[in-house]
């Protein structure tokens, strides 16, 4: 069962509201979602926590899931230093993150910038980095988020402001508005070489059908992270925790328990 978390986090934008969701108990594992908001990750966050006795915390972008951020707050950067500020405030001196997508850049900044408080981090299908010849699918109208996005289009939830219920379609239209603020063109182009900095142990885990970002954008990523581990997932896309978690949860269980 999950609980809640209120946090008002203090950084250089002032106090920063932080919800998130925590379940299981142990040792901790931060999942930071991507641009499908905190509900792409819940039900992975309960199958992770499950399997591993970890205490698996889940929090919320501001401005995602129609939660309220600070006017100021607009950068991927802005974004690691709040999660900075909640290792801090939860007294977490060896997390593992896992991040997807646009999470995945936020947790690279992360580790860049704060590795003193990260065990661990593996990135699911990470976005923020430019690769010549790959480049990030951004900006797709709500039909083509899954055809890009899944192995298989006919499994996914429907995306299409007209079939969601009133206040769904607001969260939906209030994500993609902070998505778009915090990614822009979902790419840093000091990202890819500042990676050599990285000092904290990496997997890179990327679905074989990706096409927001291809493997070889995958492959790109790990390569500029000294000693990251790559692994394909077979038969998934973008989302794995939504599409095929169980192979995902393989894929993390021995690197969450290293």
């Amino acid at each position: 069962m999950s609980t809640s978390i209120s946090l008002t986090i203090s950084t250089s934008f002032g106090g920063v509201p932080l919800s998130a969701d925590e379940r299981g108990s142990g040792r901790a594992v931060v999942l930071l979602h991507g641009g499908g908001g905190p509900a792409s990750v819940t039900g992975f966050a309960d199958l992770l926590a499950d399997a591993t006795d970890t205490r698996v915390i889940v929090p919320i972008h501001p401005g995602f899931g129609g939660t309220p951020r600070p006017e100021a707050l607009t950068t991927i950067d802005g974004l690691a230093e709040v999660y900075a500020g909640l290792l801090d405030a939860l007294e977490l001196e060896d997390a593992t993150v896992i991040g997807n997508s646009i999470g995945g850049w936020i947790a690279s900044e992360l580790a860049l910038r704060h590795p003193s408080r990260l065990a661990r981090f593996a990135l699911v299908d990470a976005v923020g980095v430019e690769v010549e010849g790959h480049p990030v699918a951004a900006e797709l109208a709500p039909a083509q988020l899954a055809e890009y996005s899944w192995y298989d289009p006919s499994k996914a939830p429907s995306l299409e402001p007209a079939t969601l219920p009133p206040a769904v379609r607001e969260i939906f239209a209030g994500n993609r508005a902070a998505l778009a603020l915090y990614g822009r063109s979902m790419t840093d182009p000091t990202l890819l070489g500042r990676l050599a900095g990285i000092d904290v142990p990496t997997l890179v885990l990327w679905g074989e059908a990706d096409r927001i970002v291809d493997a070889d954008y995958g492959r790109a990523f790990a390569a500029a992270i000294p000693g990251a581990r790559f692994e394909l997932l077979p038969r998934t896309g973008h989302v794995p925790q939504m599409e095929t978690p169980e192979v995902l949860l393989r894929a993390l269980t021995a690197f969450v328990g290293a």
